[in-house]
């Protein structure tokens, strides 16, 4: 049976106070009282139990962190700016991942709220308010990372994709580039709708430049590679001289079905993808991307949520980043 708080008492020789004072407030202990409680608890190997004086006080040291693809750098790197500002205040994240699916998003929601974390940073795949307001009740706060709620009531940090869509379009017209096909997906994904907004408002200033758009199953590595089968194989007066992908995992997938068939990139296709992870650098043609500052969007949204946790009846802050084109070997 693991050792308690009182019998680490009865082996020092204090009061149960004595030690909760060591544990928590050692400034209020004499240095004799201080020593014999933790030797007590070497001897005995006690280890408090935390959820219990969390459940008391009614203050998690946990955030959750619930995001669309947990295989996709780019959230990994928002897990990480998130981690790194918790850790100032001595939190952790606990790290969840929806796969791009409402049912399974619900479900981390779920268990979170039953755990009584400190708040909840969520890259929602669909509208996600409801949910959100009921957990606010509760007293869980939220911040919407990687985009906004519909009516603006959580607040959020995104990067405006409508933007980074008419960058990466902009830039392949500007390399001479005229028939583009748009290859993501879900499209009733937010993200992925508006990056392909931006690039169709960029292909509507050039007169004789057309956008085609190739929708696929899911935002990965694989869809990007069946994509890039199906370009390959199409008529060379039919096939896009280039490419905008909705993110890096499947613009690399397209590279690699590209090279296998034989295409070339960049001179029989231009390729750009969007995020601008660590491999896209690294890719067998380096890939030209969208840039977002993953990182410090993590650390921004965390910010956000503890002052919501200090204050409930804050107003709900909307932080926006622009984002940057990165321009590679893919597109050159």
């Amino acid at each position: 049976m693991a050792a308690s708080i009182r019998d680490v008492a009865d082996r020092a020789g204090v009061s149960v106070g004595t030690v909760s004072n060591v544990l928590n407030h050692v400034d209020r202990v004499k240095a004799e009282s201080v020593r014999r409680v933790h030797e007590a608890i070497a001897e005995l190997g006690y280890v408090r139990n935390d959820a219990a004086r969390q459940l008391r006080a009614g203050r998690s040291l946990m955030v959750g962190l619930v995001v669309l693809d947990v295989r996709n750098p780019f959230f990994t790197e928002i897990a990480r700016g998130a981690e790194r500002e918790a850790a100032r205040h001595g939190l952790s994240v606990v790290l969840a991942n929806s796969d791009e699916d409402s049912e399974q998003e619900a479900r981390h929601l779920d268990l979170f709220e039953q755990q009584r974390v400190r708040g909840i940073l969520l890259s929602p795949y669909q509208e996600a308010g409801p949910r959100l307001r009921v957990m606010r009740q509760h007293g869980i706060p939220a911040v919407l990372v990687d985009r906004r709620g519909a009516d603006d009531s959580f607040s959020s940090v995104s990067v405006d994709d409508e933007m980074g869509g008419y960058l990466a379009a902009r830039h392949l017209l500007e390399t001479g580039r005229r028939r583009i096909l748009f290859v993501g997906g879900p499209l009733d994904m937010t993200q992925v709708d508006e990056r392909l907004s931006g690039a169709r408002r960029a292909v509507a200033e050039v007169a004789d430049a057309v956008l085609d758009v190739l929708p696929s199953p899911a935002s990965t590595v694989d869809a990007g590679r069946g994509a890039g089968d199906r370009i390959a194989v199409m008529a060379a007066e039919a096939r896009p001289d280039a490419v905008f992908c909705a993110n890096d995992l499947v613009a690399l997938g397209v590279l690699q079905g590209l090279l296998t068939h034989g295409i070339r990139v960049p001179q029989d296709v231009a390729l750009i993808g969007f995020d601008d992870i660590d491999f896209a650098a690294a890719a067998a043609v380096p890939l030209s991307s969208i840039r977002q500052p993953s990182g410090v969007m993590g650390e921004t949204a965390m910010r956000l949520l503890l002052e919501h946790s200090d204050d409930p009846r804050r107003t709900a802050e909307h932080i926006v980043f622009q984002p940057e084109l990165v321009a590679r070997d893919s597109t050159a």
